[in-house]
């Protein structure tokens, strides 16, 4: 994964949970790179976030010329919480409209959206996800932007367990 300007990771890190990152919050750091992984961490007055980034290896778009902003797959642990996962996707989701995640091991999860980021029902989907994650070489994202354009974004899943393991370290529970 190329190095991402330190404003597109300010932003996907305030994606993650404004909650999580008071003004107080120190700048986040790479930690490692694993392949397509990059294991980041900060420190918060509640306490450590840790986290792994990835960008997609091939978007594609149902319409040409479609811009949008950079998009991310992140797994993050902070106080409190574990291996949440969630897609910054660089547009607003459709409303209710289903984002679908995928393994090609066969996994297949149902994300929800909220304007340009989309998480899981809950820490149970979140391990099952992170399961799939490990045991897969690839994930797709697919979801529709508030226009209408069906976007698919494929993430490779080498070096996922090094970095998973790497901020489970860095945040311990």
């Amino acid at each position: 994964m190329n190095t991402m300007p330190a404003i597109r990771l300010l932003a996907a890190t305030a994606a993650l949970s404004l909650a999580t990152l008071p003004a107080a919050a120190q700048e986040p750091k790479a930690v490692a790179t694993f392949e397509s992984w990059t294991a980041y961490t900060y420190k918060t007055k509640k306490g450590p976030v840790c986290y792994i980034v990835s960008q997609p290896q091939k978007s594609e778009a149902s319409r040409q010329g479609v811009k949008r902003d950079p998009a991310f797959f992140i797994v993050t642990n902070r106080p409190g919480v574990r291996h949440e996962v969630n897609t910054i996707i660089g547009y607003p989701f459709k409303k209710g409209a289903p984002v679908m995640l995928s393994t090609d091991d066969g996994a297949r999860f149902r994300l929800y959206s909220s304007k340009d980021g989309a998480w899981s029902d809950g820490p149970a989907t979140d391990r099952k996800i992170v399961a799939a994650m490990k045991a897969g070489r690839t994930m797709v994202i697919t979801g529709i932007s508030a226009r209408g354009t069906k976007t698919t974004d494929t993430y490779s899943l080498i070096g996922v367990k090094a970095g998973l393991e790497k901020i489970d370290q860095l945040c311990r529970k």
